[in-house]
């Protein structure tokens, strides 16, 4: 069984067991996160499409870790001004781990 939800502004392909890194929530390590904005549940025949969400269908979360990506660098250069500056960023994230869908 899989299903599409919406988090963080983005879209996620989950099924049972799955781990991925989403944006992040204001929540502890170890809590459970319940997705409700369900797009769609694929269960070979038995499809099922929301208009946008599919009612009743949520998806449990079990949070693993959260963090920090690896540094991406930002350099701007403006030839022949003798301007350039650098920075860093590192986006927050939080690893979950899909234990239960419900349709």
């Amino acid at each position: 069984m899989q299903a599409i939800i919406v988090t963080g502004g983005k879209q996620y392909n989950v099924s049972e067991g799955d781990e991925l890194f989403i944006e992040k929530l204001n929540v502890n390590a170890d809590d459970t996160v319940t997705f409700d904005q369900v797009l769609a549940i694929v269960d070979g025949e038995n499809s099922r499409f929301g208009t946008p969400v599919v009612d009743g269908a949520s998806v449990e979360a079990k949070v693993l870790k959260n963090g920090k990506a690896k540094k991406v660098t930002v350099f701007k250069y403006r030839p022949k001004k003798d301007s350039k500056s650098i920075r860093g960023h590192r986006q927050p994230y939080t690893k979950v781990k899909i234990e239960k869908i419900h349709a």
